[in-house]
C-alpha cells in the first residue's frame, strides 16, 4: 500500500494523528531530503527506514517502488512541506500505481496555495494553481495576460530571491492589478501583504522577502467581449494592455478569437501593410 502524506509547511503541530500512526506503521518513507524530514520524524517520535526520492531519482526509483509495493510492502510518500505531488515528486509513481492497479491512498493536509487562498480574501472560486512561474522572461511574458485575463483568483509559488523581479514584470503589464505576497505561512513571522503590483514592488524593494512565496492575483476586471474586436484591433490592443511585443499578441489573440495564430498572424500583417 503506498500512502500519500501531506506534512506540515511551517509550524510543526499542523499534522493529523492519522500521518503519524500511518508514518510509524510503514516499512519505510520515502521523502526529498532525509534530512529535512528527520527534523519532523524525530519530533514525532518515527523511526522508520528513510529513501531519497526526489526529481533526480523518481524515475529511476519507480520500478523499485512498485515492485516492493506489489510484494506488499507499506510505504508512505511525503515531500519536504505540504502535500505530495503539487510541485513536488511523486507524480509518476501515482500514475504507475494506477496503471498497475497498486492499491493506494491519500491523507490530507497542509497546503501553502489553498492557505494563502483563505487567507487572502480573493474569490475561493473559481481559481487556478499555477506552481512556480516560469524564470525565464520569455515564458512569464507570455503568461502573464492568460493570468491577468483569467476571471477567477490566480496561486503561483514563487523564491524570495526571484519576487522582486516577478513583480517588477508584472508592473510593467498591470501596475495597478491586485496581488496577494502571502510569506513564511503558518511561522512566527507570516506576512499576508496585499497591494497593487507597483506598491508590492516598492514595498519588498525596500525590504527584501524572506521565506517561500506564494502569489496570488486577485480576478480580473469584467471580462471585455473580444468578438467586435477586429483582428487588427485586438492585437494592437493587448499589446498596449499588457505591453507584449507583437507575435505574443498576435498567440493571445488567436487564443482568445479561437482561430489559428497563423491565420490571425497573416490577417493582421495583411492589413498593417
Amino acid at each position: 500500500m503506498l500512502y500519500l502524506i501531506a506534512t506540515p509547511i511551517g509550524n510543526l503541530g499542523d499534522f493529523s494523528l492519522r500521518a503519524i500512526e500511518t508514518l510509524k506503521g510503514c516499512d519505510w518513507i520515502l521523502c526529498e531530503d532525509t534530512r529535512h524530514s528527520l527534523r519532523l520524524l524525530n519530533h514525532y517520535g518515527i523511526k522508520k527506514p528513510l529513501k531519497s526520492f526526489h526529481a533526480f531519482n523518481e524515475a529511476k526509483a519507480v520500478e523499485k517502488m512498485i515492485a516492493a509495493l506489489k510484494k506488499g510492502s507499506s510505504i508512505a510518500l511525503i515531500s519536504d512541506a505540504g502535500t505530495p505531488l503539487l510541485c513536488d515528486p511523486g507524480f509518476l509513481l501515482v500514475k504507475r500505481c494506477r496503471e498497475d492497479g497498486v492499491p493506494m491512498t491519500a491523507l490530507p493536509g497542509a497546503h501553502a496555495a489553498l492557505t494563502a487562498l483563505i487567507l487572502s480574501g480573493f474569490p475561493p472560486i473559481p481559481y487556478q494553481f499555477l506552481g512556480f512561474l516560469p524564470k525565464k522572461v520569455g515564458q512569464l511574458s507570455a503568461l502573464l495576460p492568460r493570468i491577468l485575463l483569467y476571471p477567477g483568483t490566480s496561486i503561483c509559488y514563487e523564491s524570495p530571491q526571484r519576487l522582486l523581479a516577478t513583480l517588477r514584470r508584472i508592473k510593467k503589464s498591470a501596475p495597478e492589478h491586485i496581488l496577494c505576497v502571502a510569506r513564511e505561512l503558518t511561522k512566527l513571522h507570516e506576512e499576508c501583504k496585499i497591494a497593487s503590483a507597483q506598491e508590492l514592488f516598492a514595498h519588498f524593494s525596500l525590504q527584501a522577502p524572506r521565506g517561500e512565496c506564494v502569489l496570488l492575483f486577485a480576478p480580473a476586471p469584467a471580462r471585455p467581449q473580444w468578438e467586435p474586436f477586429s483582428t487588427q484591433e485586438l492585437v494592437h490592443h493587448l499589446k498596449k494592455e499588457f505591453n507584449l511585443e507583437t507575435n505574443e499578441a498576435i498567440k493571445l489573440a488567436a487564443e482568445l478569437h479561437g482561430v489559428s495564430k497563423k491565420i490571425v498572424y497573416k490577417m493582421f500583417h495583411t492589413l498593417e501593410e
